[in-house]
C-alpha cells in the first residue's frame, strides 16, 4: 500500500471512530429486548421500610424499596399508572392525552348490526379501556359473603377498604342474604345506567321520562323524587348513601329501591348494623351531622357498596393523595364520582344528569330541591372538586359516559 493510501485509510478510520464517539453521546442505542430510554430526567424515590408514597400526582419513573420490602397492591397499581405518564401519549394519571371520542374498531364491528338506540354491550368498559389501558372491568358492585377475598380492599381501612370491620360486615351480610341488583336486572345481557346527581342544573330540563327509560337509575343521598319527577323522574333502582346523607323521613324513601350503603369511617358500619337489625340507635357521637335512626327497608333490600370504587376513583382516576391509605385532606372523591366508577365496571352504557357546578354563576341554585345558591359552595376539606371535574371531563370528551344535562 502506498504511503498516501495508508494516510488516507488512517484518516478515514479516525473520522469514523470520532463520529461514533460523538453520536454515542447524542443517541440512545437500543439493545434487543431493552426498553428505549426516554430523554427525560427520571425521578428517584427511595422508601424506607415504613414509608409509602404520599403524593400520587408526582411523576416518578422509578421506586426503590428497602431490602425485603414489597409494595402493596394499591401502590403497585399507582406506580404502574404513573409509569405510563412519562410518554407523551398519556397524561400523568395514565389517560390518553388525545381524547377524540372515536369508537374503537373492535367495538364498531360488534355494534354494526345494532339499530339506533339499542343497548351496546360492553360499550362503557370498551371506551374506558381505549383511553385508560389499565382499566380492568371485573369488580363486584356490592360486597357478598366472599368479600374477604377482595385483595385490593382487604388491607385498607374505610373508606378505601374494610380492614378491622370484617366481623361486623360478615354479620350484616349473613342477614341481608342478597348481593345483586335483583333477578331481572342481573339477568340482562346489556344494562343502561344513569347516575342522577343533585345539581340545580336539573331544574326545568324535563328529563324525567328520559331518566326513567334507563334500566338502572342511581340516586344519591337524600335528593328527593316527590315533587320533582318532571325533571328527575320517578324510578329509583338504588340510592347510595352514608349515615349523614341518608334520608331521615321514612316517607321519603321510594318503594322497591335498594338502600346501598357506602362507608367512609369504621363507625358507619356500626350504624348500618343498627339499621339492618332495626335496633335503636343510642349513640350518635362521631358523626359530623345528625343521622337517620331508621331506614324503612328490609334486610334483603340493603347492600354494601364495594369500597374499591372509592379507592380507584381517588387514587387512580383522579390522582388524590394516598396519605398512607387513610382519609385525609382532599383525598376523598364525591359520592357521585364513586357511583360513576361503580357503573363503569358494572353497566354497559353509562349516563349522568345533574352533575357540574358553574362557579361563574353564583346566583343559580346549588341543588334542584332547595333554594341554596351556588355561592354557598366553600372549599371542601375532603374533596378536590377541580381535579375531580377534570377526570369527569375526560370521560365526557372521550364519550365514555353521556352527560344529559351538559354540566360537566
Amino acid at each position: 500500500m502506498k504511503p498516501s493510501h495508508k494516510l488516507l485509510f488512517v484518516l478515514c478510520l479516525v473520522l469514523v471512530l470520532g463520529y461514533i464517539y460523538y453520536s454515542s453521546g447524542k443517541l440512545h442505542l437500543h439493545v434487543w429486548g431493552q426498553k428505549p430510554q426516554i430523554e427525560l430526567e427520571p425521578t428517584l424515590i427511595v422508601l424506607n421500610i415504613s414509608q409509602r408514597p404520599t403524593e400520587v400526582d408526582l411523576e416518578p419513573t422509578l421506586i426503590v424499596l428497602s431490602e425485603g420490602q414489597r409494595p402493596t397492591e394499591l401502590e403497585a397499581d399507582i406506580a404502574l399508572t404513573v409509569g405510563q405518564t412519562v410518554g407523551s401519549a398519556y397524561d400523568k394519571q395514565g389517560f390518553l392525552q388525545k381524547l377524540d371520542g372515536k369508537l374503537p374498531a373492535e367495538l364498531g364491528r360488534q355494534y354494526v348490526n345494532l339499530t339506533e338506540g339499542m343497548c351496546r354491550p360492553g360499550y362503557a368498559a370498551g371506551m374506558m379501556t381505549a383511553i385508560y389501558p389499565k382499566f380492568m372491568k371485573p369488580a363486584p358492585m356490592f360486597l357478598d359473603r366472599n368479600f374477604k377475598r377482595l385483595a385490593k380492599v382487604s388491607n385498607y381501612l374505610p373508606p378505601f377498604g374494610f380492614k378491622t370491620q370484617e366481623n361486623i360486615i360478615d354479620n350484616i351480610l349473613t342477614t341481608t342474604k342478597y348481593y345483586g341488583l335483583g333477578q331481572d336486572l342481573d339477568g340482562l345481557n346489556c344494562k343502561k345506567c344513569v347516575i342522577v346527581g343533585n345539581g340545580g342544573i336539573l331544574s326545568n330540563k324535563s328529563l324525567g321520562p328520559r331518566i326513567d327509560d334507563y334500566d338502572v337509575v342511581v340516586r344519591l343521598n337524600e335528593a328527593p323524587v316527590n315533587g320533582f319527577s318532571k325533571d328527575v323522574g320517578t324510578k329509583t333502582t338504588m340510592r347510595i348513601t352514608y349515615p349523614e346523607g341518608a334520608m331521615q323521613k321514612s316517607e321519603s324513601y321510594e318503594k322497591d329501591s335498594l338502600f346501598v350503603f357506602s362507608a367512609f369511617k369504621p363507625l358507619d358500619f356500626k350504624w348500618l348494623k343498627h339499621m339492618v337489625y332495626n335496633e335503636k340507635l343510642r349513640v350518635t357521637e362521631g358523626f359530623w351531622k345528625s343521622v337517620a335512626r331508621h331506614v324503612p327497608r328490609k334486610p334483603k333490600e340493603m347492600r354494601i357498596l364495594n369500597p374499591y370504587f372509592i379507592q380507584e376513583a381517588a387514587f387512580q382516576f383522579i390522582g388524590l393523595p394516598l396519605n398512607n391509605g387513610l382519609m385525609g385532606k382532599g383525598n376523598i372523591p364525591t359520592l357521585g364520582t364513586v357511583a360513576i366508577t361503580m357503573a363503569l365496571h358494572n353497566c354497559d352504557e353509562v349516563a349522568v344528569a345533574g352533575f357540574g357546578y358553574d362557579m361563574n354563576k353564583p346566583y343559580l341554585p346549588l341543588h334542584y330541591y332547595e333554594k341554596v345558591k351556588m355561592s354557598a359552595i366553600k372549599e371542601s376539606w375532603t374533596h378536590n372538586i377541580s381535579k375531580e371535574k377534570e377526570f369527569l371531563r375526560k370521560l365526557v370528551k372521550a364519550k365514555v359516559i353521556a352527560d344529559l344535562t351538559n354540566g360537566i
